[in-house]
Formats: C-alpha cells, sequence, structure tokens
C-alpha cells in the first residue's frame, strides 16, 4: 500500500506567513500547440512561480548553514527508501519524542494532526513543534530524517529562534515540514513497518524544494 503524504500544489496557496504563493501559468497552450504540430496532436506546457518552502517540503543543511550540502549534495540515499517510524504527539503545543524508541537510521515522522487545519489561518497560528531537548537527542542517536505534519519544526514566534533546525541540518539530518496523512501510517507495535521516501530534485544552490512525500506499507 503506498501512503500519500504530501499536500497538493494550488495556484495562490498560503504556506507559510510572509511567503508569497505560488503562481501557475501557461508556457504552450493546446490551441496554440495545434499550430505547431500535426492535426490531432496537441500539448500542455505549464510555468510555475514559486518560493522554495511551498507546500511540503525538504530542508537541507544549506537552509541553515552556508557550507552545508544543498539539494544536489545530499544523497538520495537519505531521502529515499527509508525505514519509517510514526511518532504520535500527545497534549499540548510541544513535542517529547520517547526516548526509549529505536530511531537510528531511521525517518522519524512527527504526527500532531495539525496538517487538518492546512489551508486556513488556523494552520498558521499556535502549532506543534519539536522540544529542543528531543532536536538533540534524535542528533545524537542518529535519525536519518525527521518530518512533522505543522507548519514548523519549531516554535514560531517573534524573536526567531530555530533550534531543531539548528541542531538536526547541523548534524546532517534533513528535515521535512507540511507533511499530511500520518495517521495512516502504523507503528511499530501494530507490528508493521512502512519504507518513507521524499526526493526533491537536483538544484544546485538552494537547501529547500517540495517534495512528493510518501510511504510504501508492506
Amino acid at each position: 500500500m503506498i501512503v500519500e503524504l504530501s499536500h497538493p500544489i494550488v495556484d495562490g496557496m498560503i504556506t507559510y506567513p510572509g511567503i508569497p504563493g505560488p503562481k501557475l501559468g501557461v508556457h504552450l497552450s493546446r490551441e496554440d500547440s495545434r499550430k505547431i504540430y500535426a492535426p490531432g496532436t496537441e500539448f500542455h506546457i505549464a510555468t510555475i512561480t514559486l518560493a522554495a518552502n511551498t507546500g511540503t517540503y525538504l530542508d537541507t543543511p544549506y537552509h541553515r548553514y552556508p557550507d552545508g550540502p544543498d539539494l544536489s549534495q545530499v544523497p538520495v540515499s537519505k531521502l529515499a527508501d527509508l525505514p519509517g517510524l510514526v511518532v504520535r504527539a500527545g497534549a499540548g503545543r510541544e513535542v517529547v519524542i520517547d526516548e526509549d524508541l529505536d530511531v537510528r537510521g531511521r525517518a522519524v515522522l512527527i504526527h500532531t494532526g495539525w496538517d487538518r487545519h492546512f489551508g486556513t489561518d488556523a494552520y498558521l497560528h499556535g502549532h506543534p513543534y519539536l522540544a529542543p531537548g528531543s532536536a538533540q537527542w534524535l542528533a545524537e542517536q542518529g535519525a536519518a530524517l525527521v518530518g512533522i505534519d505543522s507548519l514548523n519544526i519549531d516554535d514560531t514566534p517573534p524573536r526567531g529562534e530555530r533550534p531543531a533546525h539548528t541542531i538536526l541540518l547541523k548534524a546532517g539530518i534533513p528535515l521535512v515540514e507540511h507533511l499530511t496523512g500520518l495517521a495512516a501510517l502504523p507503528q511499530p507495535s501494530e507490528g508493521q513497518g512502512f519504507r518513507f521516501h521524499a526526493a526533491p530534485p537536483m538544484v544546485a544552490g538552494m537547501g529547500t524544494f517540495p517534495v512528493r512525500a510518501y510511504a510504501v506499507v508492506p
């Protein structure tokens, strides 16, 4: 079974406050293509202008650190076919990871349920986030990737501190934010695992980009 974990990208959508929504356009319409190709043959070529932090997207170390690997430098082995572990968040905004979990080499996906607000004003305020101490523990334990179905893996107060980004990206651990659908993923206690995939294009000089994140559940 394949479980979709990404939000669709649509014209004008707001992913994060202050970041402009994408603009979709047309480079070649079907009508105009009929003037170029043989009778009965037509194509549509679209354009899109978007900020890299749009929809469900991946952060590489370059997003936080100028000397960190960018989208073209992070090996695909760190982004695809990873053994996955879903963590169900409890009550409260700050998510603390159970330190009894085996996270080494795994994509750790934090399920808060905040994705239910995606596309509304409620999504942009008061969101759940990863406790800095848990970010440090995940880095020390060698998690392969960390994701969350919330606005940001960090709290987003005006002071702009980002401890989870700082800790995890410094450790070379990619992040995926704005996930969805994590409720469908099994926990180890249910006797079933899954493989996680979230590989972006190899764009040199960029630290973030949208991904088609999904899980394969045997």
